[in-house]
């Protein structure tokens, strides 16, 4: 009886841990991949990987097509388009190409990086400064008209 409620207790307390996927060297995956683990790119995938978590594509890692990722580090090759919501490392052995939205960018010296680049905190802050400047300017004019009045 006490044992059986231990093996409930000891079941139920473990930590929810990400897993990390592999895709090995010499391998060659095509099609969509989604997942809630992290990853690592040995080998060619050849089409979309959504994940909830960090990609790392290796130094022999090759990419062609769509990633979505919390995180991404990469030393490898990747072509197509990028989307990390946090932070992008670019190894110095890095080829990248494509399209890439980022939170945050690094990248060694050495890497090639021949992509549009957009900054998601850049956005952010331009659409801020432009929204005070347009209450601004409303307030200037609504004040004015304001004056002609009386």
């Amino acid at each position: 009886m006490f044992s059986k409620d231990k093996k409930e207790t000891s079941k139920t307390s473990k930590p929810n841990t990400m897993d990390r996927n592999v895709i090995a060297k010499n391998t060659t995956i095509k099609g969509e991949v989604i997942s809630d683990g992290d990853f690592r790119i040995d080998g060619v995938l050849e089409g979309e990987l959504k994940t909830k978590g960090r990609v790392i594509i290796g130094a022999g890692g090759f990419v062609k097509g769509t990633i979505e990722a919390l995180n991404a580090d990469i030393e490898g090759k990747f072509f197509g388009q990028l989307n990390v919501e946090k932070t992008l490392t670019l190894k110095s052995i890095a080829d990248i190409s494509g399209d890439v939205v980022v939170g945050k960018l690094s990248i060694e010296p050495g890497a090639a990086f021949n992509a549009s680049c957009v900054m998601k905190a850049s956005i952010n802050i331009a659409k801020k400064e432009d929204g005070k400047r347009t209450q601004q300017n409303g307030r200037h004019q609504q004040k004015g008209n304001q004056r002609a009045f009386k």
